[in-house]
């Protein structure tokens, strides 16, 4: 007898939609049907806040499904890009002044219609999330939040020492005061030095702004990191999917 035979019934609602759990595991890349039951059968699953059982079903468009505490997105028509824009592309997926746009390096490789996670100036390039998650991404854009994103800056020099001090106890702006949450000095190249920067931040060229305020314009920015998520060494202009662990990652970081 297969232990799903065994398994008692439930009182979980059924969707139109839904399928045997460890088949929506499997189809999420977990592992084997049978690895997936193994998972189910020792309670390490939760279907909407409940214990799944062994003979349960979920339905991939509706329910929401942790394994070990993490959240695993199993419905398939959800994309999830990580891309290292090029400076000088504009942050829209199309330009109606005929710019260079972020569809334009997306080629025929993606389906699904996606959009992208914030912006970036033109003159900046880096980390852009791209995706058709519309939850997700109102989450990692909102400051309520606190996603916190870091950028490498070169900047006018020397630098002082208690320039960290002064960005993190925070600075007056025209549109309202900015601190960030952490700074360091990376390097320095003789008139000009690298800096490290994190804030949880979203307002317009806030970077800019700040750095200019106190006396260390930008003259190149690149954003490394949105939460989880790290530029790594992904070449300008190329886009990756991410793996269903940073996709957990990001969930975790807006607490769900």
């Amino acid at each position: 007898m297969r232990r799903d035979d065994r398994a008692p019934k439930t009182d979980a609602p059924v969707y139109e939609g839904a399928e045997r759990l460890q088949k929506v595991l499997a189809a999420a890349g977990v592992g084997s049907r049978r690895a997936c039951e193994d998972l189910i059968f020792r309670r390490r699953v939760t279907v909407n806040g409940r214990v799944a059982q062994l003979g349960d079903k979920a339905d991939p468009t509706r329910d929401v499904i942790h394994v070990d505490g993490e959240r695993l997105q199993v419905d398939t028509r959800l994309v999830y890009l990580a891309m290292n824009k090029p400076r000088g592309v504009v942050s829209t997926m199309a330009d109606e002044k005929g710019r260079t746009a972020l569809a334009d390096f997306l080629g025929n490789r993606v389906e699904q219609r996606v959009y992208h996670v914030g912006r970036l100036d033109a003159d900046s390039e880096g980390l852009l999330l791209l995706t058709n998650d519309g939850t997700l991404a109102h989450r990692l854009m909102h400051p309520s939040f606190g996603v916190q994103k870091t950028y490498l800056c070169e900047v006018a020099g020397p630098i002082p020492r208690n320039l960290g001090k002064r960005l993190m106890a925070g600075v007056e702006l025209e549109d309202g005061p900015v601190q960030v949450d952490s700074f360091k000095v990376v390097d320095t190249l003789g008139k000009t030095a690298q800096v490290e920067l994190t804030l949880h931040e979203g307002r317009k060229h806030i970077v800019r702004r700040l750095l200019a305020e106190v006396g260390h314009p930008v003259s190149r920015l690149v954003r490394t990191s949105i939460g989880p998520i790290r530029l790594g060494d992904l070449r300008a202009g190329r886009t990756r999917r991410l793996t269903n662990a940073e996709v957990a990652a990001l969930f975790k970081a807006v607490g769900d």
